[in-house]
C-alpha cells in the first residue's frame, strides 16, 4: 500500500522480506531474506532515496544499518513494553498500572517484546508469585472504547493529525474501526501525539493507541509506522497516510489530512465476492493476495459515508465470505 501511493508521485520501490511470496513482490522488487542480513541490507539501500518500514518488529541494528525513517529510537521503543510505557509517562502521558502497581486481579501478564495481534498475552486470574523475566504485568483496563489517533510529522517538524479512530478487536485483532471517533477527546490525544512526536523527533506516520476511561485517555501502544487502524484513509481522507508517510519521510510537503466519514471493515481468515461487497454504495475492497489462513489478515473494505443501510448490506456481503 506504500507503493501504491507511491507510483503515482513518480516512485519506484524496492522490499525485503522474508517471504518468498510477499505481495509487496507485485509491483516492484522483492529481496528475500531475512531483515537483519547485512549483505540484504545493503542491496536494500543501495541507491534508494529513504529506507523505511512497515513492521515494528524488524531489528533495530538493521534500521540502523540503512539509516531507516522513522529513526531506530523510535523502533526501539515500541519494541518493549516496560520501555514504552517508561517513555509515555515520562512525557507526562497517563498508561496502565504496571508491575508493583498492580493492585487489582485479573490483570495481563505481557512479553514485553514480539507481542503484537494479541500474541504474547496471558490473562492472570490472581497475583502472580514473582517477577516473571521478559514480562511485564498490566493492569487490565475496564475501558469505556479503544481509539488511535494517526499523525505524521515532516522533516521540518510540521505535524498534522487525522480524526481519532475508533475501533474493536476480537481475540486481541483488529476487526473494524470508524472514523471519526464520536464525541472523541481530539484535542487530549494530539497533545499527547505532539509529545511523542517531538521527543522522538520523528519523521513520518505514527499511530498512538489508546483507551478511552471516562472520557480520560490512557495510552496503550505506539506504532512507528503506517497503522491497519488508517487504512481506510486511502478513500477517506484527502491525503492517505501511505501518501503523507512517504511526503515525510523524503522531505516533501505534507497533503492535508481533511477526512469524511467511513468504516473499516477487516478481512479474517476469509475473503469475501468481489460483486457482492462492491454493489454496497460507498465499498471499496482491497485483496493482499495473501493465501488464507485462521486469523489471517487477507484484505480490507472501506466503507465511506456510512449509512445504516450500507452497514447492514456490507454485513450481509461479509457474511458469504468463504476462503478463496
Amino acid at each position: 500500500m506504500l507503493a501504491l501511493a507511491g507510483i503515482p508521485l513518480g516512485l519506484s520501490f524496492r522490499f525485503l522480506d522474508p517471504a518468498p511470496d510477499a505481495p509487496a513482490g507485485e509491483i516492484g522488487e522483492l529481496i528475500v531474506g531475512a531483515y537483519d542480513d547485512p549483505a540484504l541490507l545493503d542491496r536494500l539501500a543501495d541507491g534508494a532515496a529513504a529506507v523505511t518500514y512497515e513492521f515494528e518488529n524488524v531489528p533495530v541494528g538493521a534500521a540502523q544499518r540503512v539509516g531507516a525513517v522513522p529513526a531506530a529510537a523510535a523502533l526501539e521503543a515500541s519494541q518493549d513494553r516496560l520501555v514504552e510505557k517508561r517513555l509515555f509517562r515520562r512525557l507526562g502521558i497517563p498508561t496502565a498500572r504496571i508491575d508493583d502497581e498492580v493492585e487489582a486481579f485479573p490483570a495481563i501478564l505481557k512479553t514485553r517484546r514480539l507481542g503484537y495481534d494479541g500474541k504474547g498475552q496471558r490473562l492472570l486470574s490472581g497475583p502472580w508469585t514473582g517477577a516473571v523475566p521478559g514480562h511485564v504485568l498490566e493492569e487490565r483496563v475496564a475501558f469505556d472504547r479503544e481509539l488511535s489517533l494517526l499523525a505524521v510529522r515532516g522533516r521540518n517538524g510540521e505535524t498534522r493529525f487525522w480524526p481519532l479512530v475508533e475501533n474493536v478487536h476480537e481475540d486481541g485483532i483488529l476487526r473494524s474501526s470508524r472514523a471519526p471517533a464520536l464525541d472523541a477527546p481530539q484535542a487530549a490525544a494530539e497533545e499527547y501525539g505532539r509529545r511523542l512526536l517531538d521527543q522522538l523527533g520523528y519523521v513520518g506516520v505514527l499511530a498512538l493507541e489508546l483507551f478511552e476511561v471516562g472520557g480520560r485517555l490512557l495510552a496503550n501502544e505506539l506504532a512507528p509506522r503506517v497503522h491497519n487502524s488508517g487504512h481506510w484513509t486511502i478513500e477517506g481522507a484527502a491525503t492517505s497516510q501511505f501518501e503523507n508517510h512517504l511526503r515525510a519521510i523524503l522531505g516533501l510537503p505534507l497533503g492535508s489530512t481533511a477526512s469524511r466519514p467511513a468504516l473499516l471493515r477487516n478481512l479474517i481468515g476469509t475473503a469475501p465476492a468481489a460483486h457482492a461487497v462492491l454493489a454496497v454504495p460507498g465499498a471499496h475492497l482491497h485483496l493482499y493476495g495473501k493465501q488464507p489462513r485462521p486469523g489471517r489478515k487477507l484484505g480490507h473494505v472501506t466503507l465511506v459515508e456510512p449509512t445504516p443501510e450500507r452497514e447492514r448490506a456490507l454485513e450481509s456481503a461479509l457474511a458469504d465470505a468463504r476462503p478463496r
